[in-house]
This record gives C-alpha cells, sequence and structure tokens, in this order.
C-alpha cells in the first residue's frame, strides 16, 4: 500500500530522480548559459509583480497626498511612472533574451540526448531487443522525446517563472503585512496538498500512458508488418479485438491522467477566489479599525500581489499534465539508458594480415586475410576457422534449457549442416558462435581460443552471418554490398554478384549497381534480396560463414542456379548451414541432427541414410525443417 502511495506523489523517488536528470542535462549542456537564464527569469518574475508594489506606492505616496494639495504637483507621479516603466522594458527584454536561450539550449540537448541514445542502443546486448517491441523503443525516440521537448522549450520557463512569482510574491506579502500574510499562508497549504497529491496521481498514469503508447505503436508496427499474414489467416477480427484492447488501455490512461490534470485547474482557481475575499474582508475590517499599520494602499496592494499569487499556481496547475507526461517519458528514456550494455572481456584481437615474401604483416583493414594478433609479440597467425563446441548447455531464461551437453566440431573448410525439428536449437547454436548470448557452461572455441577470450567486435567481423530474414538498408546496391567493409573497388563487387548470381538482375535495374533501394520498401523481389545478402558476406570474406536459411527466400529455380555459386562461396570457409530444405545439404562434410537441444545423430549423407534413423524419416518422408 505504501509503494503505490509513495508513486501517487509528484515527488516520489521517480520524479525526484527524473528532474535531477533533467536539470543535469541543462547544466551539463550550458552551465553558464542555464544560470544566466534563471537570473533573467527571475529578474522577470520581479518585475511582474512590480504592478502590485506600484499600486500601494501610487495610493498611498503620490494619490492619497495629492488630494489634499491645493494645486496638485505632477512632476513626482510622472517620474515614477517613467522608471516603472524602463523596469517593464527591461523585464519584457529579459523575458524575450530567456525565451529565445531556452530554445537554443533545449534543442541542443534533445540533440545529444537522441545521440546517446541510439549509441547506446549498439552497445545493448540482442536480449534487450528480445524483450522489447520495436514500436515501444520507436515511442522513445518520438513520443517520449517530443514530451521532454516540449517540457524544457516551454514548460520549464514558464515553470520557473511561476515560481519565482510566487517567491517575490511572497515576500512582497510579509513586508506589506505579515498578519494578511497568515491567511495566504492557510490556502497554501491546501494548494501545495492538492497539487502533491492529485497532480502525483496525473503523474502515475502519465507514466501509464506512455508505456501504453508504446505497446500500441509495438502492436501497430507488428500489425502492418505482418498484414500478409493476418490476411491469409483471415484474423482481421481477433486483431482488431487486440487493438482495441490496447487502444482502451491507454484511453483509460490518457482519461485518468488529464481528469486528474485537469481536476487541479478548478481547484486552484476557487481557493485563490477564496482567497481574495476572505483578504478584502479581514484586510477592510483591519484598515477600518486602524490595525496592524494596514492602510487602503496595502489592501489594494495585498489584494494584486493575491492576484498575482493565484496566477502563477493556477499556471502550476495547468502546465501538471505536461510535467507529468514528460517525467512519464523521462523515466522511460532513462530506464534505456541505464540498461547494462552487452559486456566483453575478450582480450585476444584481430587484424588483417597480407603475406609478403612468405611472411604475415598487418596491412589495410579492408584487405588481406584474417589473423590474430598476439599481444606479447605482436606475432601473427593466420585464421583457419576451427570452431569446437565442448559440453555447452545454455538457456535463455536461466530454467528451461535450449541445448544440453552439446559438443561439435567443424574443421576449417568444412560445411556442417544443422537439422532438426523446430525450437531443436539449430539457430540457437549459430547464435552463440556469435557471442550474441553467453553459454550457461561448458566452452565454444575458435581456433583453440576460447571465443570469451576474444574481443566480440573481432569475433563478429571473421563470421559472415547470412539470415533468412533479408536486412538491406537504403542506398545503392553499391552501398549495401559493400556494407561493413568500407571502400570496395567495382570489379571486387561485380565479381561476388556474379559469384552469386545476382549480377544479371542487377544489370537490368534502372541504374545497375548504383540503383536506390530502401531497406523496408524493396523495389526488388525478397529473393533478388537474399541474394544481394549472401554476395554481401561474399564481398566480406570472412574465414567463417553462417547461412541461417538463406535459400528461404528464393524460388526453386533460382535455388538451383544459386546453390552451385553457394558450393564456390563456401570453398576455403568453414561453413555453418541451416536448411529447411533437405535437399541442399546433401553435399555437406557431416550433417548434425538435433532434437530438443540434444545431438542425436552425425554423419554424411550417405552415412545418415544407412543408418535410417531421424534424418532417414526426415528426407525420405519430405520433411523440411527448420527453426
Amino acid at each position: 500500500m505504501s509503494k503505490n502511495k509513495n508513486k501517487a506523489k509528484i515527488t516520489s523517488p521517480e520524479n525526484r530522480k527524473a528532474i535531477k536528470k533533467i536539470l543535469d542535462l541543462f547544466f551539463k549542456e550550458s552551465g553558464f548559459k542555464f544560470i544566466l537564464i534563471i537570473v533573467l527569469v527571475i529578474w522577470s518574475g520581479f518585475v511582474g509583480i512590480l504592478p502590485s508594489i506600484f499600486l500601494k506606492i501610487l495610493i498611498d505616496d503620490h494619490i492619497t497626498p495629492m488630494m489634499t494639495q491645493a494645486v496638485a504637483d505632477y512632476r513626482p507621479l510622472i517620474n515614477l511612472l517613467i522608471k516603472f516603466g524602463f523596469i517593464y522594458l527591461s523585464g519584457v527584454a529579459a523575458s524575450i533574451v530567456y525565451s529565445r536561450m531556452m530554445v537554443d539550449i533545449s534543442e541542443n540537448i534533445l540533440k545529444d540526448l537522441r545521440t546517446r541514445i541510439f549509441t547506446h542502443m549498439q552497445t545493448l546486448p540482442i536480449s534487450y531487443f528480445d524483450r522489447r517491441s520495436h514500436g515501444d523503443i520507436m515511442s522513445i525516440y518520438t513520443n517520449d522525446i517530443n514530451t521532454l521537448q516540449q517540457l524544457m522549450s516551454n514548460t520549464f520557463p514558464s515553470l520557473l517563472s511561476s515560481l519565482v512569482i510566487i517567491i517575490a510574491v511572497v515576500v512582497a506579502m510579509i513586508i506589506a503585512s505579515p498578519v494578511l500574510f497568515l491567511v495566504v499562508v492557510v490556502s497554501m497549504a491546501i494548494l501545495l496538498y492538492t497539487l502533491n497529491t492529485v497532480g502525483g496521481k496525473s503523474s502515475e498514469y502519465y507514466l501509464k500512458l506512455q508505456t501504453s503508447l508504446g505497446k500500441q505503436n509495438g502492436f501497430v508496427e507488428e500489425t502492418i508488418d505482418g498484414q500478409k499474414v493476418i490476411k491469409v489467416f483471415s484474423h482481421e477480427e481477433d486483431t482488431i479485438k487486440d487493438f482495441k484492447k490496447i487502444n482502451n488501455e491507454l484511453a483509460k490512461n490518457t482519461t485518468l491522467a488529464n481528469r486528474y490534470s485537469l481536476f487541479l485547474i478548478p481547484i486552484v482557481f476557487n481557493i485563490g477566489n477564496m482567497q481574495y475575499a476572505f483578504l478584502a474582508i479581514v484586510g477592510g475590517l483591519l484598515a477600518i479599525n486602524n490595525m496592524f499599520g494596514i492602510t487602503v494602499g496595502t489592501i489594494a496592494s495585498f489584494l494584486q500581489l493575491s492576484k498575482n499569487f493565484g496566477g502563477p499556481i493556477r499556471n502550476i496547475s495547468q502546465q501538471m499534465n505536461q510535467v507529468a507526461s514528460a517525467l512519464g517519458g523521462c523515466i522511460r528514456i532513462f530506464e534505456m539508458l541505464n540498461e547494462e550494455s552487452e559486456g566483453d572481456e575478450g582480450f585476444v584481437t584481430l587484424t588483417r594480415a597480407c603475406r609478403i615474401n612468405g611472411d604475415l604483416v598487418e596491412c589495410d583493414e579492408d584487405k588481406g586475410l584474417f589473423a590474430w594478433k598476439n599481444s606479447k609479440d605482436n606475432s601473427l597467425t593466420e585464421l583457419k576457422g576451427d570452431i569446437r563446441f565442448d559440453n555447452v548447455s545454455f538457456s535463455y531464461d536461466g530454467k528451461n534449457m535450449v541445448l544440453n551437453n552439446i559438443s561439435l566440431y567443424a574443421k576449417p573448410g568444412q560445411k556442417i549442416a544443422l537439422v532438426g525439428e523446430t525450437g531443436a536449437g539449430k539457430t540457437t547454436i549459430t547464435n552463440l558462435i556469435n557471442r550474441f548470448y553467453e553459454i550457461d557452461s561448458g566452452t565454444i572455441s575458435y581456433d583453440g581460443i576460447d571465443i570469451r577470450d576474444i574481443k566480440k567486435y573481432d569475433l563478429r567481423r571473421s563470421l559472415g552471418v547470412v539470415l533468412q530474414d533479408t536486412n538491406l538498408f537504403s542506398g545503392t546496391i553499391n552501398y549495401n554490398l559493400a556494407y561493413g567493409k568500407g571502400e570496395v573497388d567495382e570489379r571486387t563487387i561485380i565479381e561476388s554478384a556474379k559469384k552469386c548470381q545476382a549480377d544479371d538482375f542487377i544489370r537490368i535495374l534502372p541504374q545497375g549497381y548504383e540503383t536506390e533501394i530502401s531497406g523496408s520498401n524493396l523495389d526488388i523481389s525478397q529473393g533478388q534480396a537474399q541474394l544481394l545478402s549472401i554476395s554481401r558476406a561474399e564481398i566480406y570474406d570472412p574465414p567463417v560463414l553462417i547461412l541461417d536459411e538463406a535459400t528461404s527466400s528464393i524460388d526453386s529455380r533460382t535455388e538451383r542456379l544459386v546453390q552451385e555459386s553457394m558450393d564456390q562461396v563456401m570453398k576455403g570457409r568453414t561453413t555453418f548451414v541451416i536448411a529447411h530444405r533437405l535437399s541442399t545439404v546433401k553435399n555437406a562434410d557431416a550433417i548434425i541432427v538435433l532434437s530438443k537441444g540434444r545431438i542425436i545423430e552425425r554423419g554424411d549423407h550417405e552415412d545418415l541414410l544407412r543408418q535410417k534413423g531421424v534424418y532417414y524419416k526426415l528426407y525420405t518422408g519430405g520433411f523440411e525443417e527448420s527453426d
């Protein structure tokens, strides 16, 4: 109960931390400018209460004395008006200057914050993206950043100005009449309690609103991506029901957040009116009885100060929804930034090397073969591509084992095929080679080196991966083929494309290799996109190649054409192949059959057929399994 109660406060630990982080961003981005902004806001706020002070001076020191003069002297009054006029103009100038400065600073902060988020995202482990939908992550870049932008550029200056005015008004009230100020203290206590309690409930639901919005964005994105599947399975009605459920949750949280936020406005307004009326009554009685030195000018000034006090309070209450929404977004942003980056304790490094007079020497980063570099004597050893699993066990959640004591080997240049039913652990094995996940027990070695000792960056750039789902990026064909390799000469690109049967269809495109494609809306077929992915892996020239159902998107005719060229691509490389068509792995050096995370058979195609075990049944029965 206490925990929920704590969350319903605007001053909850989560919100205080979020406010602190926002202020830290301001000071880190521009400490001096931010201090100058605060000074300008303070001055602008001080000028805002001058009418109340001016009213008392005008009545008690000028109008009342002039009423008793035979010939009124207007010079003191004119001098007073001129002085206050210049002060008002300085307040207006201060407001203009700090508003422009605030926009510049906030935009720079948000630019750097977006860069921080994107940069940090690149360091996160794959498991983070397994837990979060893409739409929810995108919501951080859009909705959460936008609410923070509004807070920094508009709401924060307004709140700061209101706070300065409130403090200045309180000081002016105490100086004007401590007795009348006691009346204000009571209403202030009621207002602060209301703001903290009701505003805190609004903050709680705005955080839920941001979360629900991210969930809805994720669902919509998945629905758009899976539109064909939805229609094929006639799942439109159920999809609509699921969306309505998520949308209703969003609507509920939005309604409650705005309800509590808007509820503040009439409360604050009526408390201000009651305070104004009570001050008039009490002040009038004290002035009539000439008590505590209260004059007509004091009452007029105090009533004006009361209005000045109520205005900022109302402004704060109106801004509470924006504050609550921004704090909710800020919490989500910094939750992502606080996610632990992918760890790497590796110390073995990889470099590119060339043979000169029989000796290996370091060469251009994008040329030559891969070699391990000895940190002691800087000697180089060519990377062969020997991969071995020794009693490896692994689970994604720490409870349900996906792999159980797996032991296998792939000698340099061998083609290893992984087959088995869905969920057998085929893709998991390739994910572990990349160290997308860390094994629970056992050892995976690469040329005799424990892969945990190899820097992840170096390990992964020595592995070529072609996935079932094509991942191309917006840019030219050339850009996509050379992705990750840097500068690649045109001849190398064309030769690789020819080897992978991609050159023919590239040349008939409008601009050939310079044709622009979009990563999400391809102007080429799925099979052609996959051929580009295979060509990209060939250009990268890794010693180890992983093909995770790489030909699944290619039609039978194209598959026959590409199979022969794929054999050429795999020559001299250690290759792991996960295939949904067993006919494509017949020429593998070894076929490993998995079931429920265990290896149940190993051998070449002919050996496994003679055993008449699981592979025999899969092959002769026509089953084509995939992960």
